[in-house]
């Protein structure tokens, strides 16, 4: 496998062909953007970290039939993936109601509904990636019934087996933001993006502390120390 012209450049990520043509590199950045880019900073670090928490849950989910770009770890912050054709549709799944979340609908921060909340945004920045409902999505000719339908069922099914990993080892997983495109290789509708405290949200069960995007977003510090506790407590898992 050769790495070679830059294809994508993101304010968090670095996309590089290869001599494959199914396959890419995928580099994290040390840049952290947050509010549609209003907020940005560099943290030394970051970008291998993300690397290692998301190669790992990534890696999690191929083992368990749950269909992702990431092949392998290639380098500290650059990870081996599938070639997609990008879906801009995003697919957050909420836990609990945080923040803004929380404001919009008008419950307390934090509040823990008995069900588990699927929803999905219009992955365009210049709109503020507003949110919108299956019959949007196929309006727009981002897919058909049957292919959201799909894509519901993974986001739940990740949902599930993510927040059980987690819980081994006293993390809660809040929310998370997942990202889909068609596989190169064989055409499939696959998690194409990654997950990892840039776009999920992890509490530490016992303390209630974020450990996650957050900790940039809302001025709390300790970004990076945070994102290693993530790391170093899936490493543990044996």
């Amino acid at each position: 496998m050769q790495k070679r012209e830059l294809i994508f450049k993101g304010n968090e990520k670095e996309v590089f062909a290869t001599d494959n043509p199914n396959q890419v590199i995928f580099r994290y950045t040390d840049v952290t953007v947050a509010y549609n880019n209003i907020k940005r900073a560099r943290f030394v670090g970051k970008g291998v970290l993300d690397n290692q928490i998301s190669a790992i849950l990534l890696d999690y989910l191929n083992q368990h039939g749950i269909e992702t770009h990431f092949i392998e770890v290639v380098g500290p912050d650059e990870q081996l993936c599938r070639k997609i054709e990008i879906i801009p549709l995003q697919v957050v799944v909420r836990n609990r109601l945080v923040n803004s979340e929380a404001v919009r609908l008008g419950v307390e921060d934090g509040f823990k509904p008995g069900n588990t909340i699927v929803e999905m945004r219009y992955n365009n920045s210049e709109l503020g990636d507003p949110l919108i409902n299956k019959h949007h999505a196929v309006a727009l000719g981002l897919m058909t019934y049957e292919e959201l339908a799909h894509v519901k069922q993974v986001a739940l099914r990740t949902n599930e087996l993510l927040g059980e990993l987690l819980h081994t080892v006293g993390i809660e997983l809040v929310d998370m933001r997942l990202e889909f495109g068609r596989a190169s290789d064989n055409g499939h509708i696959i998690i194409s993006d990654e997950i990892s405290p840039d776009t999920c949200r992890f509490w530490d069960e016992a303390t209630g502390e974020k450990l996650d995007k957050d900790r940039f977003r809302l001025d709390l510090s300790d970004v990076v120390a945070s994102y290693r506790v993530v790391l170093d407590r899936l490493n543990s898992i044996e």
